[in-house]
């Protein structure tokens, strides 16, 4: 059971919006306090009683929609799920623009009539890699932040997902036998292009976290520098998986322009496989999932003792939970 009246309801301060690490004021607090719920996720129902969250999706999802939800419900709340161009008209998200086309009604007028059914919004919104600029300014959750008059957290957006960057920090918190373990974000082929939210947020959590953090992918796979400061940049993927204590495979495409959101190598030696995870100080292997096996990762590897895939998607329930809790709080 857990004391309600301990340090880790008291000492942070409450969140209005949640979209990256920066909003969780301090990480190491954060995280004793998910390790804390998780101990017991039914102890502040009280706290969503007569609270409604909506979810909203843009794009499809299966960890993140049951996670959520599920932290919702743990914490007393109801829930409203919107699939945003399935079950809702489609949504015009640009100004000045002639809506003579097939969307009938605009993100201005949709997003404050949404905020008129609900307590606390979720959304879901990749990136669409048409304009860079558009996808790197978040101008669709950063609408319903503006617009809403609701507390807004991220599901996951063009540039990052903040819920999956913190199951990947507690999981890793779970399993680490060091305080500050080698941790090695690679880059591994897919055949489609993958927006950069995910590594963007593992490599910018990953560093708040103060592992030691190596990110490792072919040249042009750069990814942007806001989200990479403080890690090191390593284009051999051998050398990186040397003695690395965790290893998270992930896909994206190419940030740097001319190739913003293009495949730029399909080179199957850089998949994570038995031989490349020999090299490391026996480490456990992550990945957000879905993956794509034999692409990403090996059979082998992801199905072995030390693949801790499922471990860290059970994390998406306690991640969820913790955000919401703080939100809830910062309502009373």
């Amino acid at each position: 059971m857990i004391d309600k009246n301990n340090i880790y309801t008291k000492k942070y301060i409450f969140m209005r919006n949640f979209t990256s690490v920066h909003d969780l004021n301090n990480l190491k607090d954060a995280i004793k306090e998910a390790l804390e719920i998780k101990k017991d996720r039914f102890a502040y129902q009280e706290l969503g009683k007569n609270k409604t969250l909506l979810m909203i999706f843009f794009n499809s999802s299966l960890r993140t929609r049951l996670s959520t939800q599920k932290a919702a419900l743990n914490l007393g709340m109801n829930v409203i799920v919107l699939d945003v161009n399935q079950g809702a008209w489609k949504l015009e998200t640009e100004r000045g623009v002639i809506m003579d086309g097939d969307k009938p009604e605009h993100l201005l007028e949709a997003v404050p009539v949404m905020g008129c059914y609900c307590d606390v919004i979720g959304v879901r919104a990749f990136a669409s890699f048409k304009n860079k600029e558009d996808d790197y300014s978040e101008k669709i959750i950063n609408q319903f932040i503006k617009y809403s008059g609701r507390p807004v957290f991220s599901m996951e957006a063009a540039t990052g997902h903040p819920l999956q960057a913190f199951a990947d920090i507690i999981t890793i918190e779970e399993h680490k036998t060091k305080a500050r373990p080698k941790v090695v974000l690679t880059w591994a082929p897919h055949p489609r292009a993958l927006p950069q939210a995910v590594p963007n947020s593992f490599a910018q959590w990953a560093v708040a976290a103060d592992y030691d953090v190596v990110i490792t992918h072919p040249k042009g796979y750069e990814l942007s520098k806001e989200f990479t400061q403080g890690a090191t940049i390593e284009y051999d993927q051998e050398k990186a998986f040397k003695d690395a204590d965790f290893i998270y495979a992930k896909n994206w495409a190419a940030f740097e322009d001319p190739n913003y959101g293009q495949i730029l190598s399909s080179d199957r030696s850089w998949t994570v496989d038995s031989k490349k995870m020999a090299l490391t100080n026996n480490a456990y292997f992550m990945h957000c999932l879905p993956v794509r096996r034999n692409m990403i990762v090996s059979d082998d590897v992801i199905e072995s003792e030390r693949s801790i895939v499922i471990k860290e998607a059970a994390n998406r329930e306690i991640s969820a939970q913790t955000v919401l809790k703080r939100i809830l709080e910062g309502l009373k």
